[in-house]
């Protein structure tokens, strides 16, 4: 079963043994994106969540969650403190994003690639490199337009098309491809695919997908693959949303602030039927 992966939380545990997890993105106006990710990160059980924002206006602290360390992105550079990496939520398209994503995909560290640097990687040739000649495990959350540009076809193709462009993303670039979207696809680069099944339109709405991210980094960085993570964390994903809406709380006006929090129960619940 999938909730077998789930890592073991023992009376002796301390937070080094639940990961570490950094989210890089963040630019100007997107401050929101990284916060997301890294709240869903801790509420899903990383030992330790940085948030790393390109914006010169970043808070120095998270009020609802203070527990959340901030650095500047230039300066997370001790590689010995990470278990894995986020990059993409609100990463922007300027230089300085570029250089970003060209430093951590270069570096043998998992990491979760999504949003901006999906695009990024689309946009130029040397960093599609990068990603394909990676060993560490790698996950890609694309939605259908980001899709769209990674196979530079259009984003009707890839709706009509969504387990053949799955799979093809995944074996292009060497990851674990999440095709976001109703019935979302987890994509193997071995050629194995697999369907999600929980969900619904509450989801439809921003900032759902960075939630997505803070979840699956979180899961890789507690020590799971990129397959089971990217498997476990759209379920986990989907079942808080439809968590909510059985509790009245949806599908209109579904936040992913609300989805986050939910997650955690739904982890939670799982980790029950682990021995």
């Amino acid at each position: 079963m999938l909730v077998s992966a789930l890592p073991a939380r023992h009376a002796d545990a301390h937070k080094g043994t639940f990961g570490s997890l950094a989210i890089v993105g963040g630019d100007t106006g997107m401050v929101g994106a990284v916060l997301l990710s890294a709240r869903a990160a801790l509420l899903s059980g990383a030992g330790r969540v940085y948030a790393a924002c390109l914006s010169n206006n970043t808070p120095s602290v998270d009020i609802l969650h203070p527990e959340i360390m901030f650095r500047k992105p230039t300066d997370l550079t001790n590689l010995a403190q990470l278990d894995c990496v986020v990059i993409g939520p609100g990463l922007g398209q300027s230089q300085a994003a570029i250089e970003l994503l060209e430093f951590w995909l270069s570096q043998d560290l998992k990491m979760l690639i999504d949003a901006d640097a999906l695009n990024l990687i689309a946009k130029h040739p040397h960093l599609t490199a990068i990603c394909k000649n990676r060993c560490a495990d790698t996950v890609i959350t694309p939605h259908a337009g980001e899709a769209a540009r990674l196979l530079k076809i259009t984003t009707e193709d890839i709706q009509q098309n969504r387990t053949e462009s799955a799979l093809t993303l995944a074996h292009n670039l060497h990851v674990t491809c999440v095709l976001k979207g109703a019935k979302t696809l987890v994509a193997h680069d071995d050629g194995n695919y697999f369907i999600n099944t929980t969900g619904n339109v509450g989801l439809a709405s921003g900032g759902t997908g960075d939630v997505l991210s803070g979840i699956i980094g979180s899961l890789l960085a507690q020590g799971l693959s990129g397959l089971d993570a990217a498997k476990l964390g759209v379920f986990v994903h989907g079942a808080a949303a439809d968590a909510l809406v059985a509790k009245g709380m949806g599908p209109a006006g579904l936040s992913a602030s609300e989805v986050a929090i939910e997650a955690r129960n739904i982890i939670n619940q799982l980790s029950s039927y682990t021995t």
